[in-house]
Formats: structure tokens, C-alpha cells, sequence
């Protein structure tokens, strides 16, 4: 994992976890890799977007078809269709 995946994936952890002890040295690793506020702003959407869906989903009891099933549990990236 690349150090700006690793931070990517340090603060979404967190936003998603405990977002109300985010604080601004949170966001501290990211910057150093040339994010400015809007890109920060982006991460913030991004993840909040990621959980509201996911959640809604959950809350409705939908489930992933048979493909995206077993590619969430391998890790495995799913194809595009062409």
C-alpha cells in the first residue's frame, strides 16, 4: 500500500468509526501529500457518501448478488464489463 493509500485509508477509517474525534492533525498526513482543503473536503464526502449508502442498504436488507459476494470475501477486484 502506497503512503497516500495508507493515509487515504487511516482518516476514512476514522471519519467512518469515530468521526467525532477527528481532529485537524487527523488530516495532517494527507496534507503533507499535497492535499488542500477542497481534496480533504472530497475525502470527507467521499466516505460519508460510502457509509450512507452502505448503511441504507443495510437497512433495507439488501443483499450483493453471488459475483460481488465472493469478490468481497477473496479481496478479489470485480471486472467491468466491457
Amino acid at each position: 500500500m502506497s503512503d497516500r493509500e495508507r493515509a487515504l485509508c487511516t482518516i476514512a477509517e476514522k471519519l467512518s468509526a469515530t468521526p467525532t474525534r477527528v481532529v485537524e492533525t487527523d488530516w495532517q498526513p494527507l496534507r503533507e501529500l499535497g492535499f488542500d482543503d477542497s481534496a480533504c473536503l472530497e475525502v470527507g464526502h467521499i466516505v460519508g457518501i460510502f457509509n450512507y449508502l452502505t448503511r441504507l442498504a443495510d437497512g433495507f436488507g439488501l443483499k450483493l448478488d453471488a459475483k460481488t459476494e465472493e469478490a468481497a470475501r477473496s479481496g478479489s477486484a470485480l471486472m467491468r464489463p466491457d
